[in-house]
């Protein structure tokens, strides 16, 4: 396993000073970079351990906060901070511009190659950023079709990615559809894997406080849909792309 080095970043965004999870991976060199959004309860040591394992993989990795350094564990208090977030595209963009800018000037960073990646909440400001036309080289996201406003999907310049369960009671059928609606009719390079049986956040571990209606963990498709968003990577992002003298470090299976 390679040797990676994390730091905690603050940085301004949404009126709030958030706390940020900066992974880089062995070496000196310039590498590509992901920037990793996390479900609507905010940053926690789950994301922070998929930034750490894209390090692994050879990526400059930023898993990003959403609440000025806070989880929040209580679903009403979630709810009440992410919903009026959700509904409000500009404030998504400022917090994933606020993010970038951290990621782009860290000197590791290759600025003309990132990605997002986003999981829920984190996965809709991937999204806003795309729709915003930042020049990104995919959009991951899980848990997170949402719809932005009319024609600016057409802005996406990237392959677009998105995991979700058949039985996510957030994100249902009707949800999807206008989802795959929207990214059809902008024109965007768009998948959708839908993972059966599996409910909303199925890819986060159990969590020891209450969560909304519609949340469980599906421990064998949580681990498709980190291959499934390595994969993404490896494709429109490949680690390899100026690392010729070393063919071993590449985005693989058994992470």
């Amino acid at each position: 396993m390679t040797t990676i080095t994390t730091r905690t970043v603050e940085y301004p965004a949404d009126g709030l000073t958030m706390i940020g999870h900066l992974a880089l991976p062995a070496g000196v060199d310039r590498r590509p970079a992901v920037l990793l959004g996390p479900e609507g309860m905010g940053l926690s040591d789950v994301e922070r351990q998929r930034a750490d394992a894209l390090a692994e993989l050879g990526y400059v990795a930023l898993a990003f906060d959403l609440h000025g350094g806070r989880y929040l564990g209580d679903p009403e208090e979630m709810l009440a901070r992410c919903l009026p977030l959700l509904a409000d595209p500009d404030r998504m963009r400022g917090i994933g511009h606020a993010a970038l800018d951290v990621l782009r000037t860290e000197p590791r960073t290759d600025p003309d190659r990132i990605a997002a990646v986003g999981y829920g909440t984190g996965g809709a400001v991937g999204l806003e950023l795309g729709r915003g036309g930042v020049s990104l080289r995919a959009i991951g996201t899980v848990n997170a079709t949402t719809t932005g406003r009319p024609g600016e999907s057409a802005r996406i310049g990237c392959p677009v990615w998105a995991g979700v369960g058949s039985e996510d009671p957030i994100m249902p059928p009707a949800q999807r559809n206008a989802f795959t609606a929207e990214m059809q009719a902008a024109g965007v390079d768009w998948r959708l894997t839908v993972y059966g049986g599996a409910l909303h956040a199925f890819h986060h571990p159990p969590v020891d406080h209450p969560v909304v209606p519609g949340v469980g963990y599906h421990p064998r498709h949580a681990q498709r849909a980190w291959r499934d968003v390595v994969d993404l990577l490896a494709e429109c992002l490949p680690v390899t792309e100026d690392l010729g003298h070393d063919p071993g470090q590449h985005a693989g299976p058994g992470h």
